[in-house]
């Protein structure tokens, strides 16, 4: 799949795989910001892409932020549809105690494309039984 990109920024980092295996690749930041203690905070990457139709683009968090900086997407995983082509924005939130700094071209998030199935809703006056049933929260014994 061939994804296209238009740089909004001079500056913005076109994103890329950090190997051959990695399902997701790294977003950057185009600016300097400080996300206070508990707070979240729009982030901009200075990119915009065009995907192709039945597709979406996935923002995830970066698990190394999120184990040492406790910080995290806070819509995660936040998602961009196809036929979106305004700037491409991460909402960052700090989970720690502590203000954190995001400095220009840090990698901030991950984008993973994901197919996408449109479903057909069907009005029934009845489902299918299940062993689990109408059993929620909790219910599995975790």
């Amino acid at each position: 799949m061939v994804i296209k990109i238009k740089t909004l920024h001079p500056d913005a980092i076109i994103p890329a795989y950090q190997s051959s295996g990695a399902a997701g690749f790294d977003l950057c930041a185009i600016e300097d910001a400080i996300i206070p203690a508990h707070q979240s905070k729009l982030i901009k990457t200075g990119l915009s892409m065009e995907l192709e139709s039945g597709y979406e683009l996935q923002i995830r968090p970066r698990s190394g932020l999120a184990l040492k900086q406790q910080i995290t997407v806070l819509n995660s995983p936040g998602t961009i549809d196809w036929d979106y082509r305004g700037e491409i924005m991460i909402i960052l939130i700090n989970h720690s105690n502590n203000d954190f700094e995001v400095k220009k071209h840090d990698r901030i998030a991950q984008g993973v494309v994901a197919k996408v199935e449109i479903a057909e809703f069907q009005i029934t006056q009845a489902l299918n039984d299940t062993e689990r049933g109408n059993k929620g929260f909790g219910s599995s014994g975790v």
